[in-house]
């Protein structure tokens, strides 16, 4: 459940009533009726007005952002791979196993760092 006076965006218009999609605005009170579908009145200072939304209708500000910028990301990495003819990497990015190529590329650099000492203490001892 969300806080009042958090800052939401709304993402949905499910008992359309030509909610701005994409817009913001502020919860203002819950909507405690049990017989009631609405969850939450909020507050739109663009429109000045309040709206009675469900809870799937809106969705926190923070979290919006970041999948958009997650979105970003994506697109860019796909576009990367394409201008580079980086078949791996759009492999990669179109199947989302980006977050496991970057764990491994972390253990790589911990055993090359150990294969480095290992080397020189090698060639040292000669």
């Amino acid at each position: 459940m969300l806080r009042l006076g958090e800052k939401i965006t709304i993402v949905a218009d499910a008992f359309e009533q030509n909610l701005p999609i994409g817009q913001y605005g502020y919860i203002i009170a819950y909507d405690r009726n049990p017989d009631n579908a609405f969850d939450y009145v909020i507050r739109i200072p663009s429109l000045n007005r309040n709206f009675f939304v469900p809870a799937d209708d809106v969705e926190l500000e923070s979290i919006v952002l970041k999948q958009e910028a997650e979105r970003v990301e994506r697109e860019a990495l796909i576009d990367f791979a394409l201008s580079t003819y980086n078949e791996k990497l759009f492999r990669q990015v179109m199947n989302g196993e980006l977050e496991s190529v970057e764990e491994e590329e972390e253990t790589k650099e911990a055993m090359s760092q150990a294969d480095f000492i290992k080397q020189v203490n090698l060639r040292a001892w000669i």
